[in-house]
């Protein structure tokens, strides 16, 4: 009998070990923190792991910090693909209108989606718009797919273009930023892609400086800090996984100066939005003889006297569609676009009732899957 007992207690032990794992990976992929992220060096003027700065009036880097730190480039990774398929435009071998049927593959990528279906038949040009607003995984892989010929020849592709444009410490597997072994990149390298891309085609930025897109009733936001807050921003990526915490490429003009800027490794959301502005704040600052010095100008501008609001643009899409009638649209929550609940028609055949009861059992049927469909939605 006193056998039993021990054997009783390691049984019970043993059964609660997958509840002990589930909860281990819900607070792992809590929103807001990057709990993998890299550390933050001591002593430096940024709460960011990494950051670069650059002034493409005068071809000047202002500020950088860490700046050839290897990092995990999650959906950074996008503006290079994006890059691609604008070279391939203005070649002329495809064009913005080119009409793209997304494969069962594509529009299975998971992570942050602009929402395409198998099937689906859309131009070049909503895929590019996808990438850059939703920061779409789907549609990353359906651009790879159709500029490339395939995944595979595409990456080969991106890597091609990688070290032509000088960027000696980067290597990309996939074609939108998902984890993978082997894919890393540098604020340095990400520095010298953007200003490429933006001095290759400036047009672009009309899809980095979009708000939110509908994509058959899914709607999307750009989750860039910047646009609407801080004055003259107009791009351009966002990007996290676990591994690289919260990065940002961003620039932004004040008259005739614009700067560039990277920040990689942000320990959060917030943080990074913050680091943002302080950043652009102290590059005009020198730009305009303010200061003699961003890291001066840093020392002048503390972090807590900025107050981003995270969610502006997740507003600005309520606010565009909400009244909409021409596409069923998302109701946003807390941050989250659901699906509207559709009006009951007279050529509807389900009564309402089994309608509620067959969307209460989908729910239900969904319930453990929502948190990690959460963290991977926030992979932009």
């Amino acid at each position: 009998m006193t056998r039993f007992f021990p054997r009783l207690k390691y049984s019970a032990l043993l059964s609660s070990l997958p509840l002990f794992f589930i909860v281990l990976c819900m607070a792992l992929l809590r929103p807001g923190t990057a709990l993998s992220a890299p550390a933050i060096p001591q002593h430096v003027s940024l709460g960011t792991c990494s950051a670069i700065l650059y002034d493409l009036d005068h071809d000047a880097i202002l500020f950088e910090q860490n700046a050839d730190q290897h990092i995990a480039p999650a959906s950074l990774t996008k503006v290079l693909s994006m890059f691609l398929a604008m070279d391939q435009i203005r070649q002329g071998t495809v064009s913005l209108d080119s009409p793209v049927i997304v494969s069962r593959a594509a529009a299975r990528t998971g992570g942050s989606r602009m929402g395409l279906s198998e099937k689906d038949n859309v131009t070049l040009e909503q895929l590019l718009m996808g990438m850059a607003v939703s920061s779409g995984n789907d549609a990353s892989a359906a651009v790879a797919e159709f500029v490339g010929g395939s995944t595979p020849a595409f990456v080969n592709m991106m890597n091609a273009k990688a070290q032509a444009l000088g960027m000696r410490d980067s290597q990309f597997r996939n074609p939108h930023g998902l984890p993978a072994a082997g894919q890393y990149t540098t604020a340095r390298d990400m520095l010298t892609l953007a200003r490429a891309y933006l001095q290759t085609y400036p047009d672009a930025l009309r899809f980095h400086n979009t708000h939110v897109i509908n994509h058959k009733g899914r709607v999307t936001w750009n989750k860039n800090p910047l646009l609407g807050q801080y004055p003259g921003a107009d791009g351009l990526k966002t990007g996290w996984v676990n591994a690289s915490g919260y990065n940002l490429i961003f620039t932004a003009s004040h008259g005739s100066k614009r700067l560039l800027a990277v920040i990689m490794g942000a320990p959060d959301s917030r943080t990074r939005g913050v680091e943002a502005f302080r950043l652009l704040d102290a590059g005009f600052q020198v730009c305009d003889n303010r200061a003699a010095s961003v890291v001066a100008a840093l020392d002048c501008l503390p972090a807590d006297q900025y107050r981003p609001d995270m969610r502006k643009t997740a507003r600005e899409a309520r606010l565009t569609y909400a009244s909409a009638e021409d596409a069923p649209v998302k109701k946003l929550s807390k941050g989250k676009a659901q699906a509207s609940k559709p009006k009951q028609t007279a050529k509807s055949k389900t009564p309402p009732k089994k309608k509620e009861a067959a969307k209460a059992g989908v729910k239900q049927k969904s319930a453990p899957d929502q948190a990690a469909r959460r963290a991977a939605d926030r992979a932009s």
